[in-house]
């Protein structure tokens, strides 16, 4: 997606050789216009697999989930990161390990929300290890409800989720895969490589 990687071009902070920030734009800050187109290309990628339901993450995945359910008229499930007094029965639950943040956290879903009649798209804002992803396909599969597909917004392909993941036989969508983060410079997954790993 051109508009995302031109987004990531001027506004992406190159930390070190693993670590983009995109806080300006993405995961702190959001660009609601930048955010709505994200939402349509992900409608548009997944629009012939008869999506019911949307499942992310909190907080990062919540405002390209929303744009994506907002042109797919269907509902948004994040799963929490933390207890609510609110959801504490009949709850879909897995552990999540953050390499950014260096601690585990217990995600949840009411089972109230996903059925074993829903086709769910995953979708989140990074793919590096793969553990979020992980984490919400674990939680779907308890719901026994079919994973239609996996979308996200960057994927850092010189790490091994997305590979992890499509080797397990999901479809994964990045609309911007980052081929390295080397010498603070940004450099993508070019086209043709990425009609490849399809």
């Amino acid at each position: 997606m051109e508009l995302l990687k031109e987004k990531i071009k001027q506004e992406g902070i190159v930390l070190s050789n693993t670590v983009l920030k995109v806080d300006s734009f993405l995961n702190h800050q959001i660009d609601p216009v930048l955010m709505l187109e994200i939402g349509k290309e992900f409608s548009q990628r997944f629009a012939d697999k008869g999506i019911t339901k949307i499942v992310t993450i909190e907080s990062s995945g919540i405002a390209p989930a929303v744009m994506a359910g907002l042109q797919m008229n269907v509902p948004v499930i994040f799963a929490r990161k933390r207890k609510s007094m609110t959801l504490i029965n009949d709850l879909l639950t897995a552990k999540v390990h953050s390499f950014t943040k260096n601690e585990t956290n217990e995600i949840s879903v009411s089972n109230k929300y996903l059925t074993e009649n829903d086709q769910v798209l995953i979708i989140d804002d990074f793919l590096a290890n793969g553990q979020a992803a992980i984490g919400l396909i674990d939680i779907v599969q308890q719901a026994k409800a079919n994973i239609a597909g996996i979308g996200i917004v960057i994927e850092k392909a010189f790490q091994e989720g997305g590979q992890l993941l499509r080797d397990k036989g999901f479809e994964v969508v990045s609309l911007a895969r980052v081929a390295s983060l080397e010498e603070g410079k940004v450099t993508f997954v070019s086209d043709k490589t990425a009609e490849v790993m399809k």
